[in-house]
This record gives structure tokens, C-alpha cells and sequence, in this order.
């Protein structure tokens, strides 16, 4: 049987091939060769065009910051045609925002290098936004008039080294500002009429929950849901999230609403009030969701208006995915004890049935209830799911601010340590805790 088996196929192979070989016609306009080049092409197409997107796509929400808010009135002042003395760079920089010295002239670089520029007068905001260098920030003028801004994805999820000064040096991409106060910013609006009558509350009410957000956090379900406040009276809002290491990420946001992609075009739409296309038929549950339900946040089109952001979403993702993770510095923790506490992590304290390496989430759906985790079910009750996703680890010291988990409940790594330990009764020792800690940190 072998014998005439292997007979066969030599038969097969020597044989002539047919005169008309089955072949997609496209091959003979795109070989290999050259295909393999416009894939390489437009990779690093996808990228550049990502990376502007990021940085500086506004997705026309300046219809709805500017237009309506009219928050760059404040920011412009009166002698800029706004209101008000306006906003200085020390006043920006105190609300968390940063400056990209890449982005300034020489000639103003040379003179902030020289501490020499003043920090107190709102001309110079209006110079550093005219070249873009108010990161997440974009302003459009007519003249030296500010006549009105939008924001970008980096307004939340780009930060600078501070090699130039506390707030101002290189961008970057992707590190969650942990010191911007998103609510505060919001908050000296001229006009809150927008956010009130959505909420159907009145403007005191929503400076008062605007106020209570605090830096580096903000509440992206209370446009949809309303719910401000925790049971316990604690805000509702959320740590602002890295936007790095997402490749090979599935469901993105603490409780999973979606992939990066939708969440992309969920923000675009639904948070920077950006004018574009969004489909999400979960958002007309009335009961769970019922701002969203009555301003049909599930059905996202602007009638007769241009689609600003569909045609970025593809790059966008693109540039995310190709952001790393970023590297601990050396000396920030013990390597010897990280070693060991690596052996901890994927044994004894059973992290790594979660925390997968290299990814150190679940390839899948890393969706888990409240009650696998050990803690309430507030935030992950706010999503369709109603759970909560695993966090991927990688890059953890560049969110140490603000504390771990969605809403920063656990101000150290020991600390979330000590609950998985207690929740899992894991039977730690204090060394073993350590180790583990020193593990985490150098993720």
C-alpha cells in the first residue's frame, strides 16, 4: 500500500502542469514582489498619518468646545476677543495641560531654555497654541483672534518628559496626563447650558460634579448614564488610561465596552462630540443607559454634515498599536528581587492565570465579574457587560500617579498585592510580597 502511495506521487510530480493553470488574475498585476512593497508602503503611510491623528485631529469638536461651550473664549481673554484676563501659561500648566518643545521655534524655544519668558501673561498661551505646542489643544485664529478650539486623543493620553520644565518637553504619546484636570478645564466654560440640559440638571449641579473629578481622572459614562456619584458619595469618575501597549489587546477600557477601534470612534463621537458615525444599538437600554437613550448616542450621524472621523479610525488604531510600552528606568526597582518575584508571579500568587506574559492580559475575552475580583460592581455595572476587564501590566510605573486599578482605590502596588492575597488567600509571605512588587514594577 506505501509502495503504490509513494509511486502515485512521483507520477503526480512528474507530470506536465495543465497548459491553463487556475490562477487569480490579480497576480499578474501585483506579484509578490512589489505587493510585499506596498504593504511596507502602507504601513509607514498608516503611521504617519496615525501619529497626526493623534496628536492633532480635532474631529471638528470644536463645534461643541468652541462653539458651543465657548471655552476658548476664556482661554483667549478679553484683549483677545474672549472674556476675562485670559488663561496664562502658568495657569495651563497648573491645570495639568503640557507644552511640546518640539513643536516651539527656535527662537521662543531659546527663550524659555533661558527662563526668560514670562510665565504670567496670556500672550504667550496664544503663542504657544498658534504652533500647536499645547498638547491635545488645537486653536483656530483669525489674526491674533482666537475664534475657537477642539481637542485632540493626546489631550488625555500624551504627556512630556519635563525635560524643559515641569510640564513642557518632548511629547509622549500614548502616557495618560495623571496631572490634567480635565473637569476644572471644562468647568470654566462660559456656557455649561450644553452639559446641563443633557444631564437635566442645572449648572451648579455640574460644576459641582465637573469639580469633583479632581487630576488625571474623568467620568466617560456620565453623558450616558448620569450617574455622577459612587453609592459610597465618591466620585464617579475614572483614571485617564494608557494608550500604549494595545497591540495584541482585545476589549479596551476598564470594563470592556469594546475593541480599541470602537472606543475610538465611541470618543470621537460621543465624548469629544466630534462629527462623524457611531452605531451602538446597547446604548437604547433606557434603564441602563438613559441620557444616551433620550440624545440617541447609539445612532451618531450628522444629517448632511461631513464625516470627520470615519476615514481616521483605520490609521488611528494603527498608530496605537504600534505605540510600546515603556521600559522602567533600571534603578527604580531591585533586579535580583524582580527575578524571583517573576517565579512568584507565575506560581504561588497565580497572577499569570490572568496577567498571560508576555501580554499580561487574557488573549480572548479578559472579562471578569466584580465578584472574581474581589470588589464592588459600580463601575462594571455602567457597561453592557457588567465586568470588569484584565488590565494589561506592562509600562505599570507610568500610572503609579493617582494609584492602581479604575479608580485608583489602591494607592501602591503593595496594596493591590495585599488584596489579591486576602481575596485568594494566597498565604504570601512578606518577602514573597516584595519580590512580587519589585516584579511589577519592572513590567
Amino acid at each position: 500500500m506505501r509502495i503504490a502511495i509513494v509511486a502515485l506521487l512521483a507520477a503526480a510530480c512528474s507530470s506536465p502542469a495543465p497548459k491553463e493553470t487556475p490562477q487569480n488574475p490579480a497576480v499578474k498585476e501585483a506579484p509578490a514582489e512589489s505587493y510585499q512593497k506596498s504593504v511596507d508602503d502602507n504601513a509607514r503611510k498608516m503611521l504617519d498619518e496615525g501619529r497626526k491623528v493623534f496628536r492633532f485631529e480635532t474631529f471638528g469638536s470644536e463645534a461643541f468646545f468652541g462653539g458651543q461651550l465657548r471655552l476658548h473664549e476664556v482661554i483667549a481673554g478679553e484683549k483677545h476677543g474672549g472674556i476675562g484676563k485670559g488663561v496664562t501659561p502658568r495657569d495651563a500648566l497648573g491645570l495639568g495641560l503640557r507644552v511640546d518643545f518640539g513643536s516651539i521655534p527656535a527662537s521662543l524655544g531659546d527663550v524659555i531654555k533661558a527662563h526668560t519668558l514670562s510665565f504670567d501673561d496670556p500672550e504667550n498661551t496664544i503663542a504657544l497654541l498658534k504652533h500647536d505646542a499645547v498638547v491635545g489643544v488645537k486653536a483656530t485664529f483669525d489674526g491674533d483672534r482666537m475664534t475657537t478650539m477642539g481637542i485632540t486623543c493626546a489631550f488625555c493620553h500624551s504627556t512630556t518628559d519635563d525635560n524643559f520644565g515641569k510640564g513642557i518637553g518632548r511629547r509622549l504619546d500614548g502616557w495618560p496626563n495623571r496631572d490634567l484636570d480635565v473637569g476644572k478645564i471644562v468647568s470654566l466654560a462660559p456656557n455649561l447650558k450644553p452639559i446641563s440640559e443633557l444631564l437635566q440638571v442645572d449648572i451648579d449641579t455640574v460644576k459641582k460634579v465637573l469639580l469633583s473629578w479632581g487630576p488625571g481622572k474623568f467620568d466617560a459614562e456620565l453623558n450616558i448614564d448620569g450617574k455622577a456619584f459612587r453609592p459610597d458619595g465618591k466620585p464617579a469618575a475614572t483614571l485617564l488610561p494608557a494608550a500604549f501597549g494595545l497591540a495584541g489587546v482585545n476589549l479596551h477600557t476598564y470594563s470592556g465596552w469594546g475593541s480599541v477601534t470602537y472606543w475610538n470612534a465611541y470618543v470621537a463621537n460621543n465624548e469629544m462630540y466630534g462629527q462623524g458615525v457611531f452605531f451602538d444599538p446597547r446604548l437604547d437600554d433606557a434603564a441602563k443607559f438613559p441620557v444616551a437613550a433620550r440624545a440617541k448616542f447609539g445612532h451618531h450621524r450628522h444629517a448632511g454634515a461631513e464625516d470627520l472621523i470615519t476615514s481616521k479610525l483605520a490609521a488611528l488604531h494603527f498608530y496605537q498599536l504600534a505605540i510600546p510600552p515603556p521600559s522602567p528606568p533600571k534603578d527604580s526597582y531591585d533586579e535580583n528581587a524582580a527575578k524571583r518575584g517573576g517565579e512568584i508571579f507565575a506560581s504561588k500568587a497565580r497572577c499569570a492565570t490572568c496577567h498571560v506574559p508576555p501580554l499580561y492580559v487574557e488573549p480572548g475575552w479578559p472579562m471578569h465579574t466584580a465578584e472574581e475580583i474581589g470588589i464592588d460592581d459600580f463601575q462594571a455595572k455602567r457597561s453592557p457587560d457588567g465586568r470588569y476587564r484584565t488590565t494589561p501590566l506592562r509600562g505599570l510605573f507610568v500610572r503609579a500617579k493617582g494609584g492602581f486599578y479604575h479608580d485608583g482605590r489602591f494607592a501602591t502596588l503593595a496594596d493591590v498585592v495585599d488584596h489579591y492575597d486576602r481575596h485568594f488567600k494566597l498565604g504570601l509571605m512578606q518577602p514573597e510580597k516584595a519580590d512580587l512588587v519589585e516584579f511589577l514594577k519592572s513590567l
